[in-house]
């Protein structure tokens, strides 16, 4: 089967440029000497994970157990879910999958770690837990070390679990200093930070600039996007996931029409203009969205499309772009290599 004969919307993946980013990163962080959790978010192929695991990552990293458990179920034996985990349900699915594969967590209030302690208590399980802190996203995290410093000996002292370490989101500027900090706390307690894991793709050639992380979390990577074009952690040529599209209406001299909308690109804009670089038609805008039309200003492009013509996309995100298909077709030049499910999608719980 060949790329042309693809319905459209597709997403579509270059494996050589895929296999050449996971190769690339992972031999960075080798030199470095930090460990590799590629955050699975991204793709949610088990295929992929596996190609990771295979190139030298430590395990992967999942944001929901939904995820993880479709990781596990395709033998990914290390998982890393750094998310508060809270209610019973989720709690008595989180042990499931703790007697299945070697799991960590994470956690930034007492509460939730209780809910921890208990389920893991009741089944008899020890599980892995570190402390998130807020390096200045301002989403989840404790925001002092004297509060990691303090959710660490609780944990200690938690039937069920032990203190893993530190987590965080992004590396940044305030990682170490907060590191340390917590670490000098601790210090009288006997407790050891072993573990630091931090992230981020837009940071990922920073890694090395932070001595107290000790492994890294990262997704886009593997496949690019415009963000990551824009922050310049990628060039336009690593970038391995396009979506494939059709013009379907020319209703103006300027204006076109595609075929993906809404429910096929991210609606995040993330400071660019438009929704996606149209690679054959790069001066052109597309500037909004209906659920299954993409609203394309060509004025700017001395030729313009044939209704029926093709075109080729860098989405604004990537992972909400993955979480949008059933399936991602890889191909080496014109040609299909492979067709991957996106085993798992929709994986929200």
């Amino acid at each position: 089967m060949y790329i042309n004969q693809l319905e459209t919307p597709a997403a579509v993946v270059e494996l050589d440029k895929l296999e050449a980013n996971i190769a690339r990163f992972q031999r960075y962080l080798d030199e470095h000497g930090i460990a590799n959790r590629p955050h699975i978010k991204t793709h949610k192929i088990p295929e992929i994970a596996h190609m990771q695991l295979k190139a030298g990552a430590v395990g992967i990293t999942c944001q929901k157990i939904g995820e993880a458990e479709v990781m596990a179920q395709a033998g990914i034996p290390d998982i890393f879910l750094p998310y508060n985990i809270i209610g019973e349900s989720k709690l008595e699915r989180l042990m499931r999958l703790a007697r299945r594969v070697k799991l960590s967590v994470t956690a930034d209030s007492e509460f939730t770690l209780r809910g921890l302690s208990g389920a893991a208590q009741r089944e008899g399980l020890e599980l892995e837990t570190l402390v998130e802190f807020d390096s200045g996203l301002g989403r989840c995290g404790v925001q002092s070390p004297q509060e990691a410093a303090e959710l660490a000996r609780i944990i200690a002292r938690s039937p069920g679990l032990r203190f893993g370490g530190l987590m965080t989101y992004p590396s940044n500027e305030n990682t170490d200093p907060f590191v340390v900090e917590t670490k000098a706390l601790l210090q009288k307690d006997g407790l050891a930070v072993a573990r630091v894991s931090g992230g981020s793709t837009p940071g990922m050639w920073q890694a090395h600039t932070h001595p107290e992380v000790t492994e890294h979390r990262a997704g886009m990577y593997i496949y690019g996007d415009r963000y990551t074009l824009k922050n310049g952690a990628m060039s336009q040529d690593d970038c391995s996931l396009k979506v494939i599209c059709t013009v379907v209406s020319r209703p103006t001299a300027e204006r076109g029409i595609l075929d993906g909308g809404s429910k096929t690109f991210s609606s995040d804009l993330l400071g660019l203009e438009g929704y996606g670089l149209i690679l054959e038609y790069p001066d052109a805008v597309y500037y909004g969205q209906s659920e299954e039309h993409g609203h394309v200003d060509f004025s700017r492009c001395a030729r313009k499309p044939e209704i029926g013509e093709r075109v080729t996309l860098i989405p604004n995100h990537c992972c909400v772009v993955s979480n949008l298909f059933n399936q991602v077709v890889g191909v080496r030049g014109d040609k299909v290599g492979v067709i991957w499910p996106v085993a798992a999608r929709g994986a929200l719980q």
